[in-house]
């Protein structure tokens, strides 16, 4: 287990008004968010990130707050595929304090996603989600992602398939841009697929306010999130893009009436925006940044973690890019990344650990943009 201030977090709904509703009754931005059958304690959950939410990231983040994570996202065919070695099938490893827990799929070919869905589901994944929003070039490329809010029918196709293969009690979600990019028939086809999911039975739906050509460039656009959700009505839809601090979740939900805000690179290195956030929204006060013993504590747990999901050798390479991310909430926060950068080894990372968290003291709030 943990130590202290890494365990679970159980903290209560407040009642706000809501700008984005136009309405004067109160909206509780702090509640419960329904994914189907899946009842979350609270609105904030981590997103997807390709290369970081493996295991050890989102049981950290489980611990600290999050109310739901989502693994890094698998192709479809490498899920079916998927026999040995032992260092691959990581991917499929749920641990049984995570739950409720994502298991996100992508793919080109709509045969493929139902076997893999349900392989998912036989791994212990709680939800499947499927990514209509990556904007990386060679996902695009190969038809994959993004690249299905070009294709109305496939996409829709799609989801029927892993509707059909799963078992009515799991959830199925999907992760989309406001769409290809900012042209009438670019907006006509999201709606079209947004809808007819609903139709074919998804709970919830996942939008990001960039569009796929946008990738991770300029703002995130929640003025459209706000008229997806008017257009969603009681359907369950998560806002994502742009979400670096507990105010910039708090103005999303304020501002755009999304029932869940899904942070993505804000979460990365700082697992503490989860529980900051959700005692902005219940309390309607930020407590401070973690301490520097709380920021060790969670280094050691979160390098455990790895180990045991990657090796101890690769956890060294693999949490190098964390330790930067961590340093942020560091005093000394340019001279920790320095250290960081430099680890190669179980060996270094624990001389980082010994030479700048030995002495406790106040952290610092992350950079405005992660």
């Amino acid at each position: 287990m943990m130590e202290s201030g890494l365990s679970g977090v159980n903290l209560s709904p407040e009642c706000r008004g809501s700008a984005a509703t136009g309405s004067a009754r109160p909206r509780c931005l702090g509640g419960r968010l329904h994914i189907g059958s899946v009842v979350l304690e609270s609105p904030v959950v981590q997103a997807a990130l390709s290369g970081y939410s493996d295991r050890a990231m989102r049981t950290v983040a489980r611990r600290l707050g999050a109310a739901y994570t989502v693994c890094e996202v698998m192709l479809d065919r490498f899920v079916v595929e998927l026999r040995r070695p032992k260092r691959m099938r990581r991917h499929l490893d749920v641990g049984d304090d995570e739950h409720p827990v994502g298991g996100q799929l992508m793919g080109a070919e709509p045969a493929d996603f139902g076997p893999a869905a349900m392989k998912l589901v036989e791994s212990g994944f709680d939800v499947i989600d499927i990514n209509f929003g990556c904007p990386v070039k060679k996902v695009l490329g190969r038809c994959r992602g993004g690249f299905h809010l070009s294709q109305p029918e496939v996409a829709l196709e799609i989801v029927s398939r892993v509707r059909e293969a799963v078992p009515e009690r799991i959830p199925v979600t999907l992760k989309m841009r406001r769409g290809l990019d900012d042209s009438d028939g670019s907006r006509e086809r999201f709606f079209t697929i947004f809808d007819g999911a609903f139709e074919r039975g998804v709970a919830a739906v996942t939008v990001h306010g960039r569009t796929v050509v946008q990738r991770y460039d300029g703002p995130s656009n929640w003025s459209a999130l706000a008229e997806i959700k008017r257009h969603a009505g009681e359907r369950t839809v998560i806002g994502s893009g742009d979400l670096f601090s507990p105010h910039d979740c708090l103005r999303m939900l304020e501002e755009t009436g999304v029932d869940g805000v899904s942070i993505a690179r804000g979460a990365i290195g700082n697992p503490w925006i989860f529980p900051r956030t959700r005692a902005l929204l219940s309390a309607g006060v930020l407590p401070d940044p973690p301490t520097v013993f709380e920021q060790r504590d969670a280094l050691r747990e979160h390098f455990r973690l790895a180990e045991e999901v990657h090796g101890q050798t690769p956890a060294g390479r693999v949490m190098r890019k964390f330790g930067i991310r961590y340093a942020e909430l560091h005093p000394e926060s340019a001279s920790v990344q320095r250290a960081f950068i430099a680890v190669t080894s179980p060996a270094d990372w624990q001389r980082v650990l010994d030479e700048w968290y030995a002495c406790d003291g106040p952290g610092r709030e992350p950079p405005p943009h992660g």
